[in-house]
């Protein structure tokens, strides 16, 4: 996977307005639990995403945030106001669902318009406002057109401008992106970051996209069985994972179990079941003292040698199993000697190419892995 990660960090927690926050919000449906004691700040002006598998919670938390849901108990405060008695419609939050909903018996001028002459606006205000959205997505073209005969990139930009006509103060994004083709999403998370850098408001974005996520935000909170696992800017949840669910979700890895046999003030060795010993970073104060631990190494960190290198940690014997080629990388699977597989992935250099049955090790640096509690 491409990890065409935000390099934009976030701002300390002490220099920023709150623009949106939940405190101790649950959300039950029946008897089962969809979203469990979340607690959250959502600061002024960041792109903020909430990631994780498909009935984790995360859209459940969107809607709560929109005022379609309301929590069974705990807060949900916009601009530092409580919504618990805010219907939808009075929250300065406008949404852009996956869907786009739009009415397809209207033009792309008055999909903009209708929420604007619902409020009664007058006809030189809406003008000027639909004009300045369809020049935001760059739809003056298609104006007079119905939904129906664009693309679905085109109605994605008009879904946008109808959220952004009502100028609000947080934009909410329920998958935005999830009914295009690759290339396209390619493109419009391109043109989603531009337009957020040049609106400057807060955007909320709902995805099970890892790298979608790991591109445009500014902050990710990783979901997972309706509770927030982590919190973390991209670089933050991609290079110390707090879980071994956030380590695995987010993009590849491989997670090795076992005992743990020693540890140290930054170290740790594993061993699992089979015998292979691991050394690896730990993970803070997160993991103290654990009788079993899972290490994390991600497949861009381990490198594959024909010869024994001098590294004596973290150094295994094995076979090439399976090799998948993806034009910039190689993706290998390597099975070792003591039974564990290991994916691997090499930049596609002529050195680098390997082939099934190839004797190799596989070895990394103590520093390049890392030690989580096991669940």
């Amino acid at each position: 996977m491409s990890q065409t990660m935000s390099s934009r960090p976030a701002p300390a927690s002490d220099q920023v307005h709150v623009d949106i926050e939940l405190r101790g919000v649950y959300k039950l449906f029946g008897k089962d639990t969809a979203v469990r004691n979340v607690d959250l700040k959502i600061h002024k002006g960041e792109f903020f995403s909430i990631l994780g598998p498909s009935g984790c919670g995360k859209t459940t938390t969107l809607r709560l945030i929109s005022g379609f849901e309301i929590p069974s108990s705990g807060d949900v405060i916009i601009q530092g106001k409580s919504m618990g008695p805010v219907p939808a419609y009075r929250r300065s939050v406008n949404t852009v669902f996956q869907s786009y909903a739009l009415f397809n018996h209207m033009t792309v001028w008055d999909n903009i318009a209708f929420g604007l002459r619902i409020q009664g606006m007058g006809k030189g205000d809406l003008h000027d406002r639909v004009s300045e959205a369809l020049s935001l997505v760059k739809m003056e073209p298609f104006a007079k057109r119905y939904p129906a005969v664009l693309s679905g990139g085109q109605q994605q930009r008009v879904a946008l401008a109808r959220a952004l006509v009502n100028r609000p103060a947080v934009m909410l994004l329920d998958e935005p992106l999830g009914a295009l083709d690759l290339k396209l999403r390619k493109q419009m998370q391109m043109e989603l970051s531009n337009l957020h850098r040049q609106l400057g408001i807060t955007f909320v974005m709902v995805t099970h996209d890892q790298e979608e996520a790991l591109s445009l935000s500014d902050r990710i909170a990783v979901m997972n069985h309706g509770a927030i696992e982590q919190v973390g800017t991209p670089s933050e949840i991609y290079d110390h994972p707090k879980t071994p669910f956030v380590a695995d979700f987010i993009g590849d890895t491989n997670l090795i179990h076992g005992e743990v046999a020693q540890t140290e003030a930054a170290q740790m060795q594993v061993v699992t079941p089979a015998g292979m010993k691991v050394v690896a970073k730990r993970n803070g104060s997160a993991i103290e003292n654990p009788r079993s631990a899972v290490v994390s190494i991600r497949p861009e960190r381990i490198y594959l040698s024909l010869n024994l290198p001098a590294q004596a940690q973290n150094c295994y014997a094995g076979r090439v199993s399976h090799v998948m080629y993806l034009g910039t990388h190689v993706h290998c699977v390597v099975e070792l000697n003591t039974g564990e597989q290991l994916m691997v992935l090499q930049p596609n250099r002529s050195d680098s190419l390997m082939t099934v049955g190839t004797q190799v090790y596989a070895h990394w640096a103590a520093e390049e892995c890392l030690a989580l509690e096991a669940a």
